[in-house]
């Protein structure tokens, strides 16, 4: 019975009617095959477009984060999260330790690399000009925060936020601009995918 079987399926597929039907069934395997691996290749090298602006993204969000909930909390309900005020102005100072290290490095490592090809990254270019504005910022809140460590009575949350204020909006347009130019849309303008794979992050 079995043998019958097979030798009833070899005569259908030399049937030359039947053939095309054998032929359409693999062609669909392999279309559908090849379809998946082509996509799977080009969400991998669009991955290694984006490997930068995605690292950036997830220091940038943090950076964000902890900005908005130190300006929400600076109106003393930070003592309402378990915090003193010690406690609190250490918090800010880490957030002023972070953005410095990242800039640093950076302004050290990264920058001279995408400046031979990006003027946004160059000398006196946007995003070390923002760099300075930011840095500004960080200087007087520094010496604020210092102040209060000294004396914790003068802690006012009036002028804690109006510091804030006077460098948030050039922090988040950095943020959001730097990993704008970092995205594999722009980064397709000016390299080639193996040089953007050896650029230090």
């Amino acid at each position: 019975m079995y043998l019958c079987r097979i030798s009833s399926v070899t005569k259908l597929s030399r049937n030359p009617h039947f053939l095309p039907v054998l032929t359409y069934r693999n062609t669909l395997r392999l279309m559908s095959s090849s379809s998946e691996s082509r996509t799977m290749s080009i969400a991998r090298e669009e991955a290694r477009w984006n490997r930068m602006a995605d690292h950036m993204t997830g220091f940038h969000d943090h950076f964000k984060w902890e900005f908005n909930f130190i300006y929400q909390v600076s109106d003393g309900s930070f003592s309402k999260r378990g915090m003193s005020l010690s406690v609190f102005l250490r918090r800010v100072q880490q957030l002023i330790r972070s953005l410095t290290v990242h800039h640093t490095i950076e302004e050290q490592y990264i920058f001279p690399v995408l400046a031979k090809r990006m003027p946004a990254f160059g000398q006196n270019e946007a995003h070390l000009k923002s760099h300075e504005g930011i840095h500004h910022g960080l200087d007087d809140l520094t010496k604020l925060v210092q102040k209060w460590l000294a004396e914790p009575s003068a802690y006012s949350p009036q002028e804690m936020r109006e510091c804030l204020d006077s460098w948030r909006e050039v922090l988040f347009k950095h943020l959001d601009e730097e990993v704008e130019d970092l995205s594999g849309e722009n980064m397709k303008k000016y390299w080639k995918l193996e040089e953007v794979d050896k650029i230090p992050i």
